[in-house]
């Protein structure tokens, strides 16, 4: 039996030239990986667990996050931003190592998942065989989605690929979708039917998050040019028993409180379906020196302002370590979150209050005082104590004047900049190690929530609005809670629309790697990015709506058909 080193994995199908493959392979194999390796019940868990390890290479770090949070009209580049892809401009192009290290990571753990699903363990009981199959398809699925949703049509690799190849074929999304949408139903019937389930481990694929994936890859399909008559009936039928049905029974409902679906030690409450696991584990969640490439949670920085070059502060665990990849648009702290008596999602979404925390750095007052200094300010004398408010941005509107009368900076709307604005806190780590280590939090994938509100949109597109209001209206008379008018935050049939539901989606998902996907699955990507990205507006164009093809997938098919690159690229 053909011997092949589990490193070479990383590069044998799909996205690195032959030249390293070939360059992998005349060397020992320290660790050997073949098809008889799964077919015992340790190498078969072994492999299961590496497949879902692989997701720590999507989500967590800033690869699949600059694909999915900028470029988009919830958020713009920050300081630390990418200054290439996420502005459409002409730095972004078929040799964007970002979307080549998702295709090549995408492919990778499909060939593990074939792996899994093509030699059934022995030694292990028939159900628990079944279920963990059910498992390895479920996986499979997820890194299909992701590829079809960015690239269009993608090689569809169905058995292990045990020898490296240097030919490949794109398959039609069509073929893909239906792929992805039978390992689904494969997985629904025989998966434990929640993450509640006794004996279910946190992070392992279960009914509930097979039936919320089923029903989001429907709606998405039904937006694409792969659609069929019935995607839409289908996306609400399932995300509708999943709601009605399955997540009663397996004790998956809605935190009453929004604030707390992302808190800190709560990532395995009641809402959520499906979480990526992170550990403190360095020789299992990345290394010492943090890859922004590889398998660390980087996400706890990711959204984190420059505050610590400001007065009274410095870095600190507490607020993170300012990589700034990107800040939100204007639209989106403006107007899409400009109710907040009612609404109570804005300020559980973004942080606006830093406390100062740096005695050596506290401004003091000019002498003379400035017009407008409030009452008891000293020339001379510090402006505040450590431990008082250093930075508020108060989300609105302010004069100069009305600003002079604060002891402390005070950032409204018009000052915000690419180095200080809101923060995005649904990812922060207050219990890291050091101010620099990336996060072990577990990562929220699916959650009830959304199952809501894809089966609003999904009523909505298919001529059922009256239907759908109820889902919207459950998800807002949630975001009302302590003190909001619940009955307030109800809106009418007359009131729906398609983007009046990706309004609702920033509100409730904003920053959860969801958006672009969003914004492309409904064709709304090229008009809300000229509406609202000033990063994007003049550059993004119609071809866009696609990712490029690698081009070291391009370069590394040398036989057989050429490989196509996406219109436009």
């Amino acid at each position: 039996m053909k011997r092949i080193s589990i490193y070479l994995y990383t590069c044998l199908f799909l996205g690195l030239t032959t030249t390293a493959c070939k360059k992998t392979l005349i060397e020992a194999p320290k660790s050997t990986l073949t098809p008889a390796f799964f077919t015992t019940s340790q190498g078969f868990q072994a492999g299961l667990t590496a497949a879902y390890a692989g997701f720590r290479t999507i989500w967590g770090p800033d690869t699949y996050f600059e694909l999915t949070v900028p470029g988009t009209d919830e958020f713009i580049a920050g300081n630390d931003g990418n200054n290439g892809l996420v502005k459409y401009n002409s730095n972004f192009n078929t040799a964007d190592g970002t979307v080549a290290t998702i295709w090549k990571n995408c492919y990778t753990y499909i060939n593990t998942c074939n792996g899994l699903i093509g030699n059934v363990p022995t030694g292990i009981d028939a159900t628990t065989a079944a279920s963990m199959v059910g498992e390895a398809k479920f996986l499979r699925a997820n890194y299909y989605f992701i590829l079809v949703q960015f690239w269009g049509d993608v090689t569809l690799n169905k058995t292990f690929q045990s020898v490296p190849t240097t030919s490949a074929n794109r398959d039609k999304m069509a073929d893909v979708y239906n792929f992805i949408v039978q390992d689904l139903k494969d997985a629904i019937s025989v998966l434990p039917a929640s993450p509640l389930t006794n004996g279910v481990q946190p992070g392992r694929a279960t009914k509930a998050a097979a039936m919320h994936m089923l029903a989001k890859v429907y709606l998405t399909r039904a937006g694409s040019s792969a659609k069929q008559a019935d995607d839409y009936k289908n996306a609400y039928a399932t995300a509708i028993d999943l709601i009605t049905n399955v997540a009663p029974a397996g004790g998956i409902k809605l935190q009453q409180d929004f604030g707390k679906v992302f808190a800190e030690g709560n990532e395995t409450n009641s809402e959520i379906l499906w979480t990526v696991q992170h550990t403190t584990t360095l020789a299992y969640n990345g290394s010492a020196t943090q890859n922004n490439s590889g398998p660390d949670n980087l996400l706890c920085h990711l959204f984190v302002p420059k505050y610590e070059v400001q007065p009274g502060m410095q870095r600190s665990t507490l607020y993170g370590r300012p990589y700034i990849r990107v800040v939100p648009t204007h639209w989106l702290t403006d107007t899409v979150f400009s109710e907040r008596v009612n609404d109570q999602r804005y300020n559980k979404t973004f942080q606006t209050m830093w406390l100062c925390n740096n005695a050596a750095s506290i401004p003091t007052w000019s002498n003379p005082l400035p017009a407008g200094a409030p009452v008891g300010a000293q020339p001379g004398a510090p402006k505040f104590t450590v431990g008082d408010t250093a930075i508020w941005m108060p989300g609105k509107a302010m004069t100069s004047a009305q600003i002079a009368g604060y002891r402390y900076q005070v950032i409204p709307p018009a000052k915000y900049s690419i180095a200080l604005s809101p923060a995005m806190i649904k990812y922060f780590d207050t219990k890291r190690p050091d101010q620099n280590s990336p996060s072990s939090r577990p990562i929220i994938i699916y959650r009830l929530a959304e199952t809501y509100l894809i089966a609003a949109e999904a009523l909505f597109m298919d001529g059922r609005a009256g239907d759908a209001v109820p889902y919207i209206n459950a998800i807002r008379e949630r975001a009302a809670y302590p003190s909001g008018n619940a009955a307030a935050m109800d809106i009418t049939v007359d009131k729906l629309s398609l983007d009046f539901i990706l309004d609702e989606r920033s509100r409730e998902l904003c920053g959860e790697l969801v958006r672009w996907l969003d914004l492309a699955r409904t064709g709304k990507l090229l008009e809300r990015v000229k509406l609202h990205n000033t990063d994007g507006k003049a550059n993004i164009k119609p071809f866009h709506v696609l990712r490029p093809i690698p081009q070291t997938q391009i370069d590394a098919t040398i036989t057989g058909t050429p490989y196509p690159q996406n219109p436009g690229w």
